[in-house]
């Protein structure tokens, strides 16, 4: 393996390794604006709602991410009214494309996430909430929508680390990323290795930042389930 010439070309993978983090990022932000009124709806069974959100979860749950990225990518191009709209000069690039795709993928899982966690929220929290004089409002984004969040970290961290890794599509629809990187390290220098290792190796450092990160957010914020067993004395003699 000539780890000179990845060094010759860091400049490369630098700028595939920020095109990839500026993707994934801005997708799983979109994506998390539009799960949360999703999955709120979703659990709610919010009537005129839910239908579309449900078959809107299962079309981006149920088909493959590529498949997605091709249709976004090459179908949305046959239709004269798209190629008409003034959204194509976005939807003529590769780049606004994958991220559409993307948020899209990524909003219909963490609907499903948000879904569970809504519905898995304790009665007893909203019922003390109405207690203390709150509103249906004040209820829902003061105590519902925390408390379902903490709970959902551990999945939404796995929502990021699977965005992250799926994002490795979007090179086959020329955008220059960690994969795209070192695709063109190989074929440019006639290499087999080279490329795709940096590519992995990479691949790894940004996926250990990101659990990181959660793992830190999870100790913050779900500390108070940390529960350890109470230490007792001896019974006394009454209750043996």
């Amino acid at each position: 393996m000539n780890l000179g010439l990845i060094a010759e070309n860091w400049q490369l993978f630098a700028q595939g390794v920020w095109t990839t983090l500026v993707l994934t990022l801005l997708a799983l932000a979109i994506g998390f604006a539009i799960a949360l009124p999703c999955g709120i709806a979703r659990a709610r069974r919010v009537r005129y709602l839910s239908p579309a959100i449900n078959a809107y979860v299962y079309l981006f749950r149920g088909t493959p991410l590529l498949v997605q990225l091709y249709l976004i990518y090459y179908g949305l191009s046959q239709f004269e009214a798209v190629r008409d709209s003034f959204l194509w000069p976005y939807l003529r690039s590769a780049w606004w494309c994958a991220l559409v795709t993307f948020a899209l993928n990524s909003g219909a899982y963490a609907t499903e996430i948000i879904r569970g966690a809504v519905e898995t929220t304790p009665e007893g929290e909203l019922e003390a909430a109405r207690a203390l004089g709150l509103s249906e409002r004040q209820v829902t984004w003061l105590v519902l929508i925390p408390s379902a969040l903490r709970r959902a970290l551990p999945q939404y961290g796995n929502e990021v680390v699977f965005m992250l890794h799926g994002s490795v599509v979007a090179s086959i629809i020329t955008i220059q990323d960690i994969l795209g990187a070192g695709r063109t390290l190989n074929a440019k220098f006639y290499v087999a290795y080279e490329g795709f290792l940096t590519a992995a190796a990479l691949y790894m450092l940004l996926t250990f930042g990101f659990v990181m990160v959660f793992r830190a957010l999870e100790r913050r914020y779900l500390k108070h389930l940390n529960l350890r067993p109470v230490k007792t004395g001896p019974l006394p003699a009454v209750m043996r």
